[in-house]
């Protein structure tokens, strides 16, 4: 009877231990759609609609904005964030006024944000006392005196010293070697007579784009209606910057005005084979003839990104910001080069964003979103400064591994028999053709889904070594991508090991 009385306070006790236990654990709101079901659980049990967060301190809140309305996509434990400063969950960020994250550190705080649309946040004032003010005022006196003291000392020893020059600030973001670098090449004014326009071989939202002779040569001529002028001198002017001749590059001829329509245009070289997205339809490549599309295209992107000095020319480095199958294009020795820099950010240092106000458009401080499907993880949740210039180049180092991708998958050499799926843009197979923001979101940010690489391609000689690059440039994480020169390495090193 003593053991059996023993044996209940034991049992007692353990279950106010696990009681306990689970009481000190945050509880948070749990609501996740069929589809993110198993990656939430994760985080922690789940009882009813509460989950009991193991890990974190924090609820997170994903919603999607609907008529102007906040609709619930995910509620349950932040899987990211381990603490968290705010009791109330206050939206953070959105994207393009259609998604809202809020994270919060009290139970069940997550089922009821707090947002104002256009993310308006009321003013907090505080009135202090003139006791409060004196407290403050003179500690700070102190401390202005110490300063002016030390100040005028620095200077009667440094009397006699030579001045040191061509001191660079270091809130620089780049590393210059002179103080303001703002220079362009000289503009080509292209008279529009001395023009012939033959036929169209593209059309875009911004643009038309038609094949036609200038000066004996066939050209390509892009026409961007007034409205776009915008568009049309930002391109222009990344054009004209110093030292932007590349391989990987669209070669540049100048620009003008229609006179009837004062439409703008600009001349540029000639691909005969169109958009990478066209060629990819009609052709399928051999895997050597893919590695050169890779790498002309990833030369030319890291060139885009250099920060590059000759002599007086200074060339800051650039970001796309609309890397796309349909803004690259293909020429007849089967290179890719660049084109497209509409939605580009010129990433000047602050010193020559300052030289260089009155000198040349605000590109910097404009960035753009380029194509929905290239679009990374973080600049889809809204999670980074657009104004970033290293999460824009690693933005586009993003792009550039779906770019990879896009090419690899019509390589025939990577299929058995040479039987090669269809061309299809990147998350077109999973997501459908029209993809939309809400299930690229769902898909790629919450879910960390990429394209879907073929099983077999692990067996192959080169295929751990394509699946590892397309990985280290697609990653969810932007300070974990490959540069564009460490991507032009790799593809360095795999055709020389791997040449079919």
């Amino acid at each position: 009877m003593i053991l059996q009385q023993q044996w209940l306070l034991l049992a007692v006790e353990c279950i106010c231990i696990c009681i306990s236990s689970q009481s000190s654990l945050r509880r948070c709101v749990f609501q996740v759609t069929s589809q993110n079901y198993d990656k939430y659980t994760t985080a922690g049990n789940v009882i009813g609609s509460v989950q009991l967060c193991e890990n974190t301190q924090c609820c997170v809140g994903y919603y999607l904005i609907v008529n102007g309305q906040p609709k619930v996509d995910v509620l349950a434990c932040d899987m990211v964030e381990k603490s968290c400063p705010s009791a109330t969950c206050k939206a953070q960020s959105h994207f393009n006024n259609r998604f809202l994250k809020c994270v919060c550190n009290a139970d069940l705080c997550n089922g009821n944000i707090t947002w104002t649309p256009e993310s308006e946040e009321p003013l907090h004032t505080y009135s202090y006392s003139a006791g409060e003010i004196l407290k403050m005022a003179v500690p700070l006196a102190v401390i202005l005196l110490v300063m002016f003291i030390v100040i005028i000392a620095a200077k009667r020893r440094n009397l006699f010293k030579e001045k040191k020059e061509n001191l660079q600030s270091s809130c620089d973001d780049y590393s210059l070697s002179s103080p303001c670098s703002c220079q362009t090449v000289k503009s080509s004014e292209i008279d529009f007579s001395q023009i012939e326009l033959q036929q169209i071989v593209g059309q875009g939202h911004f643009a038309t784009v038609f094949q036609g002779k200038y000066n004996g040569s066939v050209v390509a001529v892009k026409v961007l209606p007034a409205d776009w002028k915008v568009k049309f001198t930002t391109e222009k002017e990344i054009f004209e910057l110093p030292l932007m001749t590349h391989a990987g590059i669209v070669h540049f001829l100048g620009t003008g005005r229609k006179p009837n329509d004062n439409s703008c245009f600009i001349v540029l070289q000639f691909a005969e084979y169109g958009s990478l997205h066209s060629f990819l339809c009609k052709h399928t490549t051999s895997w050597m003839s893919s590695l050169k599309l890779c790498q002309s295209l990833s030369q030319g992107l890291s060139y885009l990104h250099s920060d590059l000095h000759s002599g007086d020319g200074h060339k800051p480095p650039v970001a796309h910001s609309d890397l796309s199958s349909s803004n690259v294009l293909v020429r007849a020795d089967g290179t890719c080069v660049l084109c497209d820099f509409g939605c580009s950010t010129i990433l000047r240092s602050r010193s020559e964003r300052r030289c260089c106000q009155s000198h040349t458009t605000n590109t910097e401080g404009h960035a753009q979103l380029g194509t929905l499907h290239y679009t990374s993880p973080e600049i889809l949740e809204g999670s980074v400064n657009l104004n970033s210039s290293g999460f824009l180049m690693q933005a586009d180092v993003y792009a550039l591994g779906l770019l990879l991708w896009e090419i690899w998958m019509r390589c025939s050499d990577l299929f058995e028999g040479g039987v090669v799926p269809q061309h299809l843009v990147p998350y077109e197979l999973e997501l459908g053709a029209n993809v939309t923001l809400e299930s690229l979101i769902s898909y790629v940010s919450h879910k960390d889904e990429r394209p879907s690489i073929p099983k077999h391609w692990e067996l192959l000689p080169q295929g751990s070594a394509l699946e590892e690059l397309l990985a280290d440039s697609w990653d969810c994480e932007p300070d974990a991508r490959l540069t564009a020169h460490c991507v032009v390495d790799r593809l360095v090193s795999l055709r020389s090991s791997h040449s079919l």
